[in-house]
């Protein structure tokens, strides 16, 4: 079994999506996903801390991109048109880096576990739309509404995304757009 190999997270990931397909992500341990990855435990561990982090990682520093994100939009923006633009700039920048989302997706949905997991990692990209809303300027009341629906926004485009509905950018303006329809009364 290879060490040092430069390849190891990607392999463990495919072995992980690939196992969590077969067999159930509950199923599945880690000392399977490193067999079939042709890796030791050791090697996992020294990626991933844990088999449910194969499906997360890098999600840890999504809050602090898209707080970053609201900072720079142009000052001139309203709240909503803030939150949305750095989630569609930060959308775009993930969706170019996630590889499998159909698979993942179907795997999250499948287990309690993985869905908390999700939750919570929104919850977090919510807290931070929220702050950096209010250190733009916005009320705690309307920076949390308007934290909480631009994040039903980017979580609708993610969804039609993964479920191959186009590029982000694309599944991020139809949700928006679909959003404004329900509130319209026009859907």
């Amino acid at each position: 079994m290879a060490r040092w190999d430069p390849g190891a997270p990607e392999r463990l990931r495919q072995a992980a999506l690939d196992l969590f397909g077969e067999h159930g992500y509950d199923a599945v341990t880690v000392t399977h996903i490193a067999e079939r990855a042709g890796l030791t435990r050791r090697t996992f561990h020294r990626h991933f801390p844990d088999k449910r982090e194969i499906l997360f990682a890098g999600s840890e520093r999504l809050p602090a991109a898209v707080s970053e994100a609201v900072l720079a939009a142009d000052p001139g923006l309203a709240p909503l048109p803030a939150a949305l633009s750095a989630l569609r700039e930060v959308g775009a920048a993930v969706s170019g880096t996630v590889a499998d989302s159909g698979r993942r997706r179907a795997i999250i949905e499948s287990s309690t576990e993985l869905l908390e997991r999700e939750r919570s990692k929104s919850a977090a990209i919510t807290a931070a739309l929220r702050d950096a809303l209010q250190q733009r300027g916005a009320g705690p009341s309307e920076a949390r509404l308007t934290a909480r629906v631009a994040s039903i926004i980017s979580e609708e485009a993610f969804g039609r995304w993964a479920d191959g509905g186009g590029a982000f950018p694309e599944c991020f303006d139809a949700a928006e757009a679909a959003l404004h329809a329900v509130l319209a009364g026009d859907a």
